[in-house]
């Protein structure tokens, strides 16, 4: 795998604010269900948040409302300092500006693999085929399958279809990355070429949420812990204080019962 930057040089003419993605008193029910209570939380430019928590905690539901995939029931969310748009061309934009994986890849299945990566660049963004084509080719030479262009994800591993989605989303240069479990339909040893793109991501200054159960990239790549249960962020802290010293009782029953395996 090359070394080289997966993205591009952050620089910026103009000053940017550090404050990159905030949530403010954000509510999310579904029907009798409190998913998310109450969530504050802010994302500053190039941190690397891992969310982690039991199953049915809110996690991916608070990854899938930073680009409105899940709508809110109250409160608010801005992406630099904007606030997300209900519908329409804006939500387009903003979208093209939050990158997202999945656990599920969903990639188009009857295009190729360079399609795949070049087919937001050129509809959203309106750079030409043949630029969004050198580009494409590059970003899949950084994530290790520059070799499977012209192939069908089909006839991809499961890991590299999650390399080619991770691609598809470094295409638009976007401003924030999202990544909601993108190992958990990995087989065992497809997870650390995973693992190892979004390592270098982190290391490269991408602002990264990510919902994983990965508590080694946690530990490694993190920025920041955020531990949610019960649709609210319990605990919040540096990865060593969070792992080695948690402080409320659910993240230490949580921890005890995933770090015994």
């Amino acid at each position: 795998m090359s070394d080289a930057p997966l993205t591009k040089d952050p620089a910026e003419s103009a000053p940017l604010a550090e404050d990159l993605v905030v949530l403010e008193s954000v509510n999310k029910h579904f029907g009798a269900l409190h998913v998310l209570q109450d969530i504050n939380l802010t994302i500053k430019r190039g941190e690397v948040v891992v969310v982690i928590g039991p199953s049915g905690s809110g996690k991916s539901t608070l990854c899938r409302a930073i680009n409105r995939l899940e709508t809110i029931d109250g409160g608010s969310i801005t992406i630099d300092e904007k606030p997300l748009p209900e519908e329409g061309r804006e939500l387009a934009r903003l979208r093209a500006d939050v990158g997202m994986v999945f656990q599920s890849f969903n990639l188009f299945a009857h295009k190729t693999v360079l399609q795949n990566v070049t087919l937001g660049p050129v509809k959203v963004r309106g750079i030409s085929k043949e630029e969004a084509e050198t580009k494409a080719r590059a970003l899949l030479d950084r994530v290790g399958v520059g070799n499977q262009a012209d192939k069908y994800p089909a006839q991809l591993s499961g890991g590299q279809q999650q390399r080619v989605a991770i691609a598809r989303a470094l295409a638009m240069e976007p401003k924030v990355m999202l990544f909601d479990e993108p190992t958990s339909a990995l087989d065992p040893e497809m997870i650390n070429e995973v693992l190892e793109v979004m390592q270098q991501l982190a290391r490269e200054g991408m602002t990264m949420v990510v919902v994983t159960h990965e508590m080694g990239f946690a530990r490694s790549a993190a920025n920041r812990v955020v531990f949610m249960a019960d649709g609210r962020i319990v605990e919040e802290a540096e990865p060593h204080q969070f792992f080695d010293n948690p402080r409320s009782d659910r993240a230490k029953d949580f921890l005890s019962k995933i770090l015994q395996h």
